[in-house]
């Protein structure tokens, strides 16, 4: 049973990327057509994959119920909803909240800016640990110990020129974040994307979600993006003081 769940998840997972065949599905999982054939019947029952006329599959509108509904049960997101949306009028640029959860950073929420440029990034994707401004926020509210184990555990892929290398300077990074009170990612993830990043608090005084605010440098330099961290942090401290965090 474990074997066929292991399956099935990772055929959703591909889907996640794109639609598919029968036959790349079947390529992906490792077995014969009708093992998958037979997975994707029972999705399909339930509603969390699709197949057009063309006999492609997509996901499914099961799916995206059951993605809603881990959404809603997230209190952070609710609570922050009407303070990051204006922050995204106020601003015009594109707004993110993220969360640390099972070892990765992942998207909660997103609003997107104004303009025609668009980031890659999307609500349940995950986040570059070591090159993305809201990770690093949420990596520095991490106890020393477990900090320097999951620093160590990265895969540094180099983005850009200036993506951080190795632990050493992700542990010194995350030191400063700590120290200042917030993130930034200059051009580290994306070679024209410019990140600033603050924490949200919750009851507990521990860091619950990261806010952002990304831009691309054609539409603000990196000296103007810094203009608006202070409009960044009082968000972030009214999400935190509306989570219950004292003294924010």
């Amino acid at each position: 049973m474990s074997q066929t769940v292991t399956r099935a998840l990772r055929l959703l997972a591909e889907l996640g990327a794109g639609e598919r065949t029968l036959d790349q599905l079947a390529e992906v999982a490792g077995v014969h057509k009708t093992t998958v054939l037979r997975l994707l019947q029972t999705l399909e029952e339930e509603r969390f994959v699709y197949r057009d006329s063309a006999f492609r599959y997509h996901l499914g509108s099961g799916l995206f119920a059951l993605s809603g509904l881990a959404l809603e049960q997230r209190g952070i997101r609710r609570t922050a909803a009407p303070h990051l949306a204006e922050l995204n009028a106020a601003t015009g640029q594109t707004v993110h909240l993220a969360a640390y959860e099972g070892g990765e950073v992942v998207y909660i929420d997103k609003y997107d800016s104004r303009h025609p440029v668009r980031m890659y990034s999307r609500i349940g994707l995950s986040a570059a640990l070591h090159a993305t401004a809201v990770a690093k926020v949420l990596l520095a509210d991490l106890p020393a110990a477990e900090r320097r184990r999951v620093a160590a555990g990265i895969d540094y892929t180099p983005y850009t020129a200036r993506t951080l290398t190795g632990p050493k300077a992700l542990l010194a990074e995350l030191d400063a974040v700590a120290a200042q009170g917030w993130a930034q990612d200059r051009a580290e993830h994306e070679p024209f994307i410019n990140c600033v990043a603050a924490p949200v608090r919750d009851a507990t005084g521990r860091v619950a979600a990261a806010v952002s605010i990304s831009v691309p440098d054609v539409v603000l330099p990196y000296e103007q993006v810094l203009e608006l961290l202070p409009r960044l942090l009082a968000t972030a401290r009214a999400v935190s003081a509306e989570a219950g965090a004292a003294d924010t």
